[in-house]
């Protein structure tokens, strides 16, 4: 008779004990923000026990107050404005870049120094460039939205470059190559046989992409600065400097903003995991 295998369920206690920890530091804040912001300032108190306890009613009213206060619908278009217009022009003509660089690498040298150039400026400190850009942006006449978006679009060159580049290690040449055979051109095998296949990647770069310009706060700051147009982030500074004591209308005016991209993950985690994974070069 075969003998059954023994299933060790042995319980890795330090593990639990981190997992435990990490999710009471990030509740911890999140419990209080939530908290805080649903009190009337009357109710705010000084020691621990009265800021942990619940409100005595629920009340919108600080939420209320911190639309007026911060200008929420306004500075929420221009977000999703930039946020929107951003990713498909990332996806677009970085994917692209990507296809045409990844594919001439084995080729040619020169495109293995292109890549390298590309990957590395993921190291440039944002505040290096900060001053030039300014300078430039202003005398160009983009120091607006448009401004800003270009400026996205060129920043995140080398962490998408680095997504596209590993995921497309995981399409067979012989799909392209069969593609000539039937007469198709490169831009048309990109557009119509490449691009589809990279969805998941797609979703993963229009994920983070989103991410990262939705809580991006020095961009618009140095180049919009003047310009009376705010998004979220920014209108949230603006917001802190004025009524930064007041933390009833503070917590809630941060979870107004926290609320659009909150949403926006939940739907899209799986996008961000699978994308990713598919992404990892062998």
């Amino acid at each position: 008779m075969m003998k059954k295998k023994v299933v060790d369920h042995r319980i890795n206690w330090p593990v639990t004990i981190l997992l435990i920890i990490g999710c009471v530091t990030i509740f911890f804040p999140l419990y209080m923000a939530v908290i805080i912001a649903f009190k009337q300032p009357s109710e705010m108190t000084n020691d621990i026990a009265g800021a942990l306890s619940l409100p005595s009613a629920f009340s919108f009213s600080n939420f209320t107050e911190a639309m007026r206060v911060t200008d929420f619908w306004h500075s929420l278009g221009n977000s999703l404005m930039l946020t929107i217009i951003t990713v498909i022009l990332t996806m677009l003509v970085h994917s692209l870049a990507g296809y045409a660089i990844g594919r001439s690498m084995a080729r040619s040298k020169a495109y293995n120094f292109v890549y390298l150039y590309l990957v590395s400026g993921m190291f440039v400190p944002f505040a290096i460039l900060m001053m030039p850009l300014i300078k430039q942006t202003a005398q160009m006449g983009i120091a607006n939205r448009a401004g800003v978006v270009i400026l996205y679009v060129v920043f995140y060159i080398p962490m998408n470059l680095l997504l596209y580049t590993g995921y497309l290690k995981n399409i067979p040449l012989a799909l392209e190559e069969a593609a000539r055979v039937d007469g198709s051109t490169t831009w048309h095998t990109f557009w119509r046989i490449i691009f589809p296949i990279m969805k998941p990647m797609h979703a993963t770069v229009a994920v983070l992409t989103a991410l990262a310009v939705w809580n991006d706060v020095m961009t618009p700051l140095v180049i919009m600065s003047g310009t009376g147009l705010n998004t979220l982030p920014l209108a949230q500074l603006n917001f802190q400097t004025q009524f930064g004591t007041n933390y009833n209308l503070a917590f809630a005016s941060y979870l107004l903003a926290l609320l659009p991209i909150l949403i926006f993950y939940i739907f899209c985690q799986k996008q961000i995991l699978n994308g990713v994974v598919n992404g990892a070069v062998k």
